[in-house]
């Protein structure tokens, strides 16, 4: 450093501290793509802060004027139509890599000990980011926004006792309107700011107990490190040209590819879409409400469908953290995907005839992988692990 840098870093010492987290960092040396994930989260999240900056300053939250807005920006500001595109995108593509971030998490055990709060720290961020993209897709004031927005809310009135209030304080009234439009917006703003802050602990938590690797084994070898820069800033950088390629694709030749057309019709309570679906990152979940006939307990089993990775830790009692080298988990594993896959295809279907049973059977299989795990430990004879990388 010079000398000015020197003495700033001095008094306050975040070249010390980017240094340290970026080219002193030892990271293993036998990681392999599946870790890019990681960086391109922070990518995605960056992108949609921005892009979002943006918006909000030709956005009207008022339900008279919100929907004009958007077409405002897509026909009339200056790359409006870019900034937009690259945010609606951006949203889908950040829960592409999160889903497979945490798919590899789940693969080499990365919720193991001594991660474990490194691992709640994420299921955080995924929470606060199905909360932001909830009340972001409520902003255009489409039909799908609208009904979306006034089909997920009342759900909270099944809980006891206070459930109705807390709809009716939401809303900001008797039904959704303008004051949930408001409400919604200053939400979908601030909430990014908050994933930035779970973010930075989870970067924390990471660089304390040092990545995890594909063999699953604890390295003690000073060779068994490599510098984070250069030779990991370069392979997330190749990932990074390897996103841009699908990511502009789409901004560029498809950006409603992945929308719902009702969303183009402005809002209106009197008329009810023929299907009410969510975004398409919720299906699996809305699958699974859909699954139980009970309403509380659709509820229930929605939100413990998420909220059982915070317990992971101690379902899986395995002292082998890589499925490369457990053979019943692995199986379990793929199972658990290609379940997680018939879900969300089910929950974009009409709850009727068959869909209601494969989506019970689905819901079933995806439960049962983590309820199954505490006595697969404990029969599984895992492969014998190498002594280092």
């Amino acid at each position: 450093m010079n000398k000015f840098l020197q003495w700033f870093d001095e008094r306050l010492p975040i070249v010390s501290l980017v240094k340290h987290s970026t080219t002193e960092y030892p990271a293993p040396k036998n990681l392999n793509y599946m870790w890019n994930f990681g960086s391109l989260a922070l990518v995605a999240l960056v992108v949609q802060i921005l892009t979002g900056l943006f918006l909000t300053m030709h956005y009207k939250p008022d339900v008279g004027l919100a929907f004009d807005s958007v077409q405002h920006i897509m026909r009339d500001v200056n790359w409006g139509f870019l900034i937009r595109n690259m945010h609606a995108v951006g949203a889908s593509f950040f829960f592409i890599v999160v889903y497979i971030h945490i798919g590899r998490g789940l693969y080499y055990g990365s919720y193991k000990s001594p991660r474990e709060v490194l691992w709640w720290m994420g299921i955080v961020i995924f929470f606060l980011m199905m909360a932001t993209a909830f009340m972001g897709y409520v902003l255009p004031w489409g039909q799908m926004s609208f009904w979306g927005a006034t089909v997920i809310t009342n759900l909270l009135s099944v809980i006891p006792f206070i459930g109705d209030e807390i709809v009716i304080w939401l809303w900001g009234g008797y039904s959704v309107d303008d004051p949930t439009l408001n409400r919604f917006f200053a939400l979908h703003f601030l909430l990014p700011f908050l994933i930035v802050g779970v973010v930075i602990l989870h970067l924390w938590a990471l660089h304390h107990n040092k990545s995890n690797n594909p063999v699953g084994i604890d390295l003690t070898k000073k060779g068994d490190f490599v510098p984070f820069h250069p030779y990991y800033t370069v392979k997330d950088a190749f990932g990074l040209g390897v996103y841009l390629i699908p990511f502009t694709l789409m901004v560029f030749f498809a950006p409603d590819y992945l929308g719902h057309a009702d969303n183009y019709i402005p809002a209106d309570p009197l008329v009810t879409p023929a299907h009410i679906v969510p975004e398409w990152y919720f299906l699996p979940f809305y699958a699974i409400l859909r699954a139980i006939p009970d309403k509380l307990l659709g509820v229930v089993a929605m939100i413990v469908a998420i909220a059982i990775l915070f317990v992971l830790p101690w379902l899986d009692r395995s002292k082998v953290r890589s499925a490369r080298f457990r053979p019943m988990y692995k199986v379990m594993f793929w199972t658990f995907i290609i379940d997680f896959f018939i879900l969300g295809w089910v929950g974009a279907k009409p709850p009727e005839g068959d869909f209601i049973t494969i989506g019970r059977v689905a819901t079933a299989i995806y439960f049962a992988f983590f309820l199954a795990l505490p006595f697969v430990s404990k029969i599984e004879k895992p492969k014998q692990l190498p002594t280092s990388i």
